[in-house]
């Protein structure tokens, strides 16, 4: 996770869900933060429905991925803004972004251009599988 932009204020101090805030007030209103004022966000391929990875948004992470056709994240160990791809080169082009019946998560579908892990492979979950009892219908 060496990707980074201009270090930021705690994304508590960013939230806004005021009309004059950067998101749109029903956007703003219908999402459910942690005490960190994040919001998981699911990448997932667009063409192939492949998870790929996990990260966090505030609102101004949300705001910059809805509005500039790329995402970007918050950094809860760096506390900093850092939009995926601009040191790698393995970006995300945002395909569309939804929101779950909850409020608290969001789905990003993505173009995702070469390895959506920091470690390098394709997802983050290539190669961690757990070994489990799988289920069946009856």
């Amino acid at each position: 996770m060496s990707e980074q932009s201009a270090p930021s204020p705690s994304p508590a101090a960013e939230l806004s869900s005021d009309p004059a805030g950067p998101l749109p007030q029903e956007i703003a209103s219908a999402l459910k933060r942690d005490s960190s004022g994040l919001v998981a966000a699911i990448v997932q391929q667009h063409d192939t429905n492949e998870v790929l990875m996990l990260g966090w948004m505030d609102d101004e992470a949300l705001h910059r991925t809805m509005t500039t056709g790329r995402v970007t994240f918050y950094s809860r160990s760096r506390q900093e803004y850092w939009r995926k791809g601009d040191t790698s080169g393995h970006v995300q082009f945002v395909k569309s972004v939804a929101l779950d019946c909850d409020g608290d998560a969001l789905l990003v579908r993505v173009d995702q251009i070469g390895a959506a892990c920091h470690t390098g492979t394709r997802t983050c979950f290539e190669g961690r599988d757990f070994t489990v009892v799988t289920g069946h219908r009856d």
